[in-house]
């Protein structure tokens, strides 16, 4: 993907991507389905794409700290009730892709390719390819839905 800053092209191909390559996203897609978490067109594209990454890298940000984070959707398994409730909640379609900070959040994405950060509230880091860049240079999520607030 040529819209990549230089500086994400190189986080990205450090942790194993490579442009064009094909991930085998069955194995999620069973699994989830399995539990009532349909697999919609926008997150079968990503991690077909992204699926079974790990960005280990951390330290300063834009506007937060950079985070490691793995694109694995089997790290999110047990947390499916916290997805489809807040995909009723959103209106959206929230699909797994993987845990931000080593499982303190989780990562999901939306049938508009918009990747969130979901916890007892929920944040938006955009939709792609900004979504990506703004997860790996440190750019805070924006609060969608705080239930706490």
């Amino acid at each position: 993907m040529s819209e990549w800053s230089p500086e994400v092209l190189e986080v990205l191909q450090a942790s194993g991507w490579t442009p064009g390559g094909r991930v085998d996203t069955a194995g999620w897609r069973t699994m989830f389905e399995e539990v009532g978490i349909g697999t919609h067109g926008a997150a079968q594209r990503f991690l077909q794409e992204f699926g079974g990454l790990a960005v280990a890298h951390g330290g300063p940000g834009i506007s937060r700290a950079r985070e490691a984070f793995e694109l694995d959707p089997a790290l999110v398994w047990g947390e499916e009730d916290r997805f489809a409730e807040w995909s009723d909640d959103l209106g959206r379609e929230l699909f797994p892709l993987g845990e931000l900070d080593h499982g303190r959040f989780f990562l999901g994405i939306d049938e508009n390719s918009e990747i969130h950060l979901v916890e007892t509230w929920v944040a938006s880091f955009g939709t792609m390819p900004h979504a990506l860049e703004n997860l790996i240079l440190g750019v805070m999520p924006r609060t969608i839905n705080d239930r706490h607030r």
